[in-house]
């Protein structure tokens, strides 16, 4: 019985890493969409926006149902509620996605991105994507080395949203208010997602040490 119920466990963490994968494939789609002007593109991410939605829902289903039917120690309990907002932070991240995409799509054939702000926004995508591979990989393995990395690469997404701005305030902006309208969006859209990965991280951490990475430099009470 408890072989079932731990087989349960690694099958929806399974289920969780290739969650991961799948929103960081539809990061990379939208912001290609968005960069390239990819109508189709950014209409295959809108469209499998669903597909991840049911993956959300058949993911919380069954780790409730654990819950229910099982008595979880201390480790698998804090697996299990992790879950539940980690399923819930890959949503949100795809649904981030989906709003980068639907800014290609509003703007077609023009680009919302102007020119200007293309290298940042170039690095904004690269910087989302791998942080959404790397919140896989590291609940995959249960890494923590790469867990704090992860944490720290937030920070740079924190700068691209800040350089954003002072282009964005700076006397000389050309574009007008409808261009600075979609890149105040798309920035916020791409910092969000990487805090999104960046809690992952954060829960992946305390499943392993049973502490949030804020507190471990606490002495235990």
């Amino acid at each position: 019985m408890r072989d079932s119920y731990r087989e349960q466990m690694d099958e929806i963490l399974d289920d969780l890493v290739e969650m991961s994968q799948l929103v960081a494939e539809a990061v990379r789609a939208a912001t290609t969409s968005l960069l390239e002007c990819d109508i189709h593109l950014a209409e295959q991410v809108i469209g499998k926006d669903d597909a991840l939605d049911q993956r959300q829902h058949d993911i919380e289903n069954r780790t409730f149902s654990l819950l229910a039917r099982q008595a979880p120690v201390a480790g698998e309990l804090r697996t299990l509620v992790a879950t539940l907002r980690m399923v819930n932070e890959l949503e949100r991240m795809g649904d981030l996605a989906v709003h980068v995409a639907k800014i290609a799509r509003m703007r077609y054939p023009d680009s919302a991105v102007p020119e200007r702000l293309r290298p940042n926004f170039v690095r904004m995508g690269d910087v989302a994507e791998k942080m959404v591979v790397s919140a896989g990989h590291t609940l995959n393995d249960r890494n923590l080395e790469l867990a704090r990395e992860l944490r720290e690469r937030d920070e740079e997404m924190d700068d691209l949203r800040k350089s954003q701005f002072r282009v964005l305030l700076s006397e000389d902006w050309e574009y007008g208010v409808e261009a600075a309208v979609d890149v105040a969006l798309l920035g916020r859209y791409y910092e969000r997602i990487a805090d999104h990965a960046s809690s992952m991280a954060r829960r992946v951490i305390y499943i392993v040490t049973g502490r949030y990475p804020e507190d471990e430099n606490q002495p235990v009470s």
